[in-house]
Order: C-alpha cells, then structure tokens, then sequence
C-alpha cells in the first residue's frame, strides 16, 4: 500500500479514512495520468469509499488526463452502485472524453444493460455521436440497442437525428490536479501567479485573480509593509494550519508566497464572495438556495471547530465566504488572520458578536461568537441586505458594544429561521447552540 490511489483500487477503506482525516491531504489531486481517488474507486465499484470520497468533497466531474469523468470509470465496468451515488452527487451523465464518449458509449459498448438502462433513464442520450461519428447504440448488443431506443423514446428523446459530435457540447468542471499540485509551495515567486486583475481589497490587504500553471487561483497579498525573518517565519508556520483540503465546506490556502510580499494562494471560486452574490450580482437566491449555504457554511464551521486547536484568527461574514462553481459556500482560510497582522476589530464589526467588540481574544469564547455571527448571516441571506449599512464601522461597533444595537427581523421571514436566529443570537453567550446542534434543524427546513 504506497498511496492513496492504491488504497482506492484496493478497497482499502481504512487506509483511506486514515489518509483523508489529515486535513493537509488533497483529495482531488491525480496520479500521473491525473485519475483521482474518486476515479480509481469508482472503476473498481468500491461503494463505500466513493460515498465517503463524495462526502469530503471529491469533484464528481472532474476529468483525468483522457477526461474521463468518473463516471465514464464506473459506466465502462458496470458499477451500477456506483452510478447511482454518482448521478445522485449532479455527475454529467453527457460528459464527453477525449474520444467523443460519453458514459453510456462505454456502458453499451462493454455491454453492461443495467448501466446504460440507468444512464438513459438520468438523461443521457442515445443519438450522441462521438469523433468517430458512432452513437451508444451503434456498437450495443442489438437486443439492449432496441431496449434502450424505447427507453429514450419513452424519455421524450428524437432519435430520427444524430447528434453531432462538438466540442463545445460540455466540458468538465476542471481537470484534476496534478499529485504535487498542492505540495510544498511555501516559496512561489509572486511573478508565476500571472495576476489578471484586482477582485477586492482590505485593511488586511490586496486579492487578485490569476492563474498558476494550469490551476485558477485567488492570491491574496498581505498589506505587511516590514517583512522580518521572524514574520516570514510566523507566515510560513501558520499557513500550514490553512492547507485543508479534507471538508468540501472549506477552501483551503494552496501555497504562499514568502519572500518580498506575503501573500496566500487559494482556488479561484467563480461566483466571488457570498457578500458578492447577495449585494451586488445578478444572481437570484430564493429561499431554497439561501437554506442550503446556511447547511454549507453551517458545516464547514462544524469542521473547523472540531480541529484542535482552533483556528482562532478567522471572523466569519459573508466577505470570508466563497461560492465555488457547483453554487457550494465554502468558509475562506485565504481570510484568516495570522499572528502578526493587527486584529481589526471593527473592520466588520456588524457581523461580531457583542462580547467579542468588548473583551480580547483570549477572553472570549470562539466557538459562541462564530454561532452569534452565523445568526447575522442567516439575517443578510434572509433579507438581501447588509446589517447596518448606514453606518461607519466604529459607530457601529460601539453601537452593538455599548449600546445593544441589533439587527431587526422584518415580517414575512419564515417562523422557523427567525426562531433559529434568535436562538444563535442569545446574549449569553453560553446559550448559544454549536453547529453541530444547528444542521438538523437547517436541513428539517429543506425538506
């Protein structure tokens, strides 16, 4: 057992559990023909390991060097289980590789019907062609070519027209990461980042869009004007508890730089910030959507607060949340604080909670007043609006500090949420709910 590709094409599920409960272990990174975990254990219908895989986070489109999705893998063996969980995780079942084929080319073409029965009744098509002008049906047993042409007519599938092969048909969310794509990058020069322009700036500094090699990023440039050997060394020390991989919830810091500029680097997410897409996209968020980032972030801080010891330096608001391309929130370690930065207080003082503008750090306890900030952010979701945008931020940090200023639930928020946010907005502290207690709730309300 050398790795975890072999754990997945063993069966190994233990090796694997042990592997993925190190945070720093990326479990979307490829071998050398970047087939990932999830590639190897869909292929070899290990179940369990593809569940758990999908569960931490495995990208359920991502495509090997051949881009072969997974379930180009499972289709082509017949792991009908597989498929199922695959297919349930929003698995293209149209996804075209390198040859034009799609999963249900392979199933037909390897003869396995209860597959490609499967795929079609998901939505896959019977007159896709690929490169070679060949539909699934072409090279199928003629008794499962017929069954499955009155499963797709059935379907409301044409099947008097072939279907072009394109390559603008679909494409795969991303390639899969090479194996050393997120190791040992404490020293990237700044200039292999191919910076593409400013998203956001802040008190903590500057974040940019760009590329580093084949990989989007978002490279977050420390506003540190006197880089000593003893800051480079703290910078260095506790990044390394930023590398998560391990929580699909949670977007971790890939590599630094650490030389004439500090900076993080972290995986581009194509929405921007949760703040982003509530205040000044176009991007709808109904109330379905709205629920389920309140689970997303919701599990993601469970996660961080079960880490020991905590990440301490992290405020969370709707700015420290990213929203990747699969409309996932993911908490942002590119926006915690490290050792030598200024605290900040009142830089986001509306999302704080009150006895967190009051004492130190030391003197506070994290996990309560991540609660009493999630409950301002289950209110902007609910609202559409920014608590206390007339404000400056000193006025309202002394505001909710001293004066027990609080956001107002308006009319017409279901009875259920301004429950639950009165119940993370306790004023003691101790009486606020953990995460942990909180998910069945938000996921009761999606149901």
């Amino acid at each position: 057992m050398n790795d975890i590709f072999s754990a997945c094409r063993d069966g190994n599920l233990m090796a694997v559990k042990v592997w993925l409960d190190n945070t720093e272990n990326d479990l979307n990174q490829g071998d050398d023909h970047l087939f990932s975990p999830l590639h190897w254990a869909s292929r070899y219908g290990h179940n369990t390991i593809v569940e758990m895989l999908l569960s931490r986070g495995a990208r359920v489109n991502s495509a090997n060097m051949g881009d072969d999705t997974p379930l180009h893998n499972a289709a082509q063996m017949g792991r009908l289980d597989v498929i199922h969980k695959l297919i349930r995780e929003k698995a293209e079942v149209n996804a075209l590789n390198e040859h034009g084929n799609t999963p249900l080319h392979y199933a037909c073409f390897n003869n396995h019907p209860a597959s490609a029965d499967e795929l079609v009744s998901c939505g896959a098509l019977v007159s896709m062609c690929n490169k070679k002008g060949e539909t699934p049906l072409a090279r199928a047993r003629p008794e499962l070519a017929r069954r499955l042409a009155e499963l797709a007519r059935s379907k409301g599938q044409d099947l008097k027209t072939k279907i072009p092969f394109s390559e603008n048909v679909w494409k795969g969310t991303t390639r899969t990461r090479a194996k050393n794509g997120t190791m040992n990058h404490e020293n990237v020069d700044l200039r292999q980042l191919n910076l593409k322009g400013k998203i956001a700036s802040s008190h903590s500094g500057e974040t940019w869009k760009g590329r580093w090699g084949q990989t989007e990023i978002l490279a977050k440039i420390l506003a540190v004007k006197n880089i000593t050997s003893r800051i480079s060394r703290a910078f260095h020390e506790e990044y390394l508890r930023l590398r998560i991989f391990s929580n699909p919830n949670v977007l971790p810091v890939m590599g630094i730089v650490n030389s004439k500029n500090l900076a993080t680097i972290s995986p581009y997410a194509s929405y921007g910030s949760l703040y982003h897409v509530l205040h000044e996209s176009t991007t709808t968020v109904d109330q379905s959507i709205a629920l389920r980032f309140a689970i997303d972030i919701a599990s993601g801080m469970q996660f961080l607060h079960s880490l020991e010891p905590m990440i301490d330096r992290l405020l969370i608001n709707s700015k420290h949340i990213m929203i990747d391309e699969g409309m996932t929130c993911k908490v942002n370690m590119g926006d915690a604080g490290f050792s030598f930065q200024p605290p900040g207080k009142l830089y986001n003082p509306a999302w704080m909670a009150p006895e967190a503008l009051q004492k130190k750090s030391n003197e506070i306890n994290r996990k309560s007043a991540d609660m009493w900030s999630f409950s301002i952010l289950l209110w902007e979701m609910a609202t559409r609006e920014v608590p206390f945008s007339d404000l400056a931020n000193m006025e309202c940090g002394m505001r909710i500090a001293l004066e027990g200023m609080r956001v107002s639930i308006p009319p017409g928020v279901s009875p259920h949420l301004m429950k639950l946010m009165r119940i993370c907005m306790n004023e003691d502290p101790a009486k606020r709910p953990k995460f942990d207690m909180i998910l069945p709730i938000l996921q009761k309300m999606v149901v």
